[in-house]
């Protein structure tokens, strides 16, 4: 009997401790402005993240990081449970309602699918797929343990969504995403919402939450996020250019971008181009809008990863370990900061008073034309883009020859994306 009371108190102490980190988190979440509704403060505060990843320690499951909880035979990341941050924001731009029916693509743990139950309650339905038995048998295990095995988990590609229980009041996309299938698109109830994390180009993922307007898709919400990428029918490779025989420098690129590896690999060969912009960033500022207008006026847009030793070695300096870069045939080029004192001023109403200064560096034979070719653009933006009305999506049908109002347009096989920048006078 002392022993069973023993159990009991290590488990009522170990409830306690986990309430306490999760109101810990979801606190944190709120003052971030991370948790933006009661909703979804309410539902972070019930379902009990630390069940769906049994394996780690409280404290760990309660931080706002990202878990990986499965790797394919290479070691490569294929199913992850997400930030509280990024799972908070996307359930914000979903704006699930009591009694709706939710299709997510990407069961990965039941987390998320936990938290969409709470949110539709008694009256709403929940439908999760995804790709790998032993996934779906993980999510089922976690949604029972937290108390939701009313949530439907099924094993299915989800390119194809799940037609059985459609239409869709909302689809919640919860992996990378290159295009918009059509099945997504026929089981969203006329009046839906379709939340997804989508490539635009190279690297760059906007969570993007769609609704329907006169036969197309608009963006009512665009939010920086990242996500491994899909599998299945809907899968598109990463690529990896090596540009030192360490392997401590490379170009993570996509499989649409065409890449003369040899010229690139030669590139660190060709001493350094350098330009400073004039454009500040301010310490706590995003440059979320700055790499998206990269993305949608230059092709080559990819992002350098950088190990530390290769930055010892006076190879680069990029702005971040993983930063923004453009590579053309034979040359690269990437962002690098350097610190200012720049006080906010009428032309720059984002920045603070330390800041950093962006600066184009460049290797490669076209060095020299590259790097003006983007440090152009960053000063575009910075002039006609940086404040005031954000840009906007739309999604039309692959072949549309219907007008497109936009300055740029992204074809992939399904549709055709269509960003417009709106802008404004300083």
């Amino acid at each position: 009997m002392a022993d069973c009371a023993a159990m009991d108190a290590d488990t009522a102490q170990a409830r306690e401790t986990a309430e306490g980190l999760r109101a810990g988190m979801v606190d944190r979440l709120r003052d971030q402005r991370w948790v933006r509704t009661r909703q979804v403060d309410a539902a972070m505060r019930a379902v009990p993240r630390h069940v769906f990843v049994p394996e780690v320690p409280l404290e760990t499951a309660y931080a706002d990081d990202s878990i990986v909880t499965k790797r394919d035979t290479e070691g490569t990341a294929v199913s992850l449970i997400s930030a509280p941050s990024i799972v908070a924001m996307m359930l914000d731009q979903l704006e699930v309602e009591p009694g709706h029916r939710v299709l997510e693509i990407g069961a990965g743990t039941g987390y998320n699918a936990a938290l969409l139950a709470h949110l539709v309650g008694e009256t709403g339905q929940v439908t999760t797929v995804d790709l790998d038995a032993d996934l779906v048998d993980g999510a089922r295990w976690g949604l029972s343990a937290a108390g939701c095995g009313h949530v439907r988990v099924f094993r299915g590609d989800g390119e194809f969504g799940y037609q059985e229980h459609a239409p869709y009041d909302r689809v919640i996309v919860t992996v990378g995403a290159w295009d918009l299938p059509p099945a997504w698109l026929d089981q969203l109830a006329a009046d839906g919402r379709l939340v997804v994390p989508l490539r635009l180009r190279g690297s760059l993922i906007r969570s993007i939450a769609f609704e329907r307007v006169d036969g197309y898709l608009r963006s009512q919400s665009i939010e920086m996020c990242g996500f491994v990428p899909m599998r299945g029918a809907g899968a598109y490779e990463r690529c990896t250019v090596p540009l030192t025989d360490e392997g401590d420098i490379s170009l993570q690129t996509h499989d649409e971008q065409t890449v003369d590896t040899v010229a690139l690999g030669n590139a660190l060969n060709h001493p350094r181009t350098q330009v400073w912009t004039a454009v500040p960033i301010g310490a706590e500022e995003s440059i979320e809008w700055m790499e998206l207008w990269l993305a949608c006026t230059m092709d080559g847009l990819c992002r350098i990863m950088v190990q530390p030793q290769a930055v010892e070695r006076g190879l680069v300096k990029p702005a971040f370990g993983g930063s923004v870069a453009v590579f053309d045939q034979d040359s690269f080029a990437y962002l690098t900061l350097r610190p200012i004192n720049c006080a906010e001023d009428a032309n720059h109403k984002g920045t603070t008073r330390a800041g950093y200064e962006f600066g184009v560096c460049a290797h490669g034979p076209g060095s020299t034309e590259l790097v003006g070719r983007v440090a152009d653009q960053i000063r575009t933006w910075d002039r006609d883009h940086r404040s005031g009305t954000r840009p906007q999506i739309k999604a039309h049908p692959a072949g549309t020859d219907a007008p497109l109002t936009g300055q740029f347009v992204f074809d992939k096989q399904h549709t055709r994306l269509v960003v417009s920048w709106p802008e404004t006078s300083k």
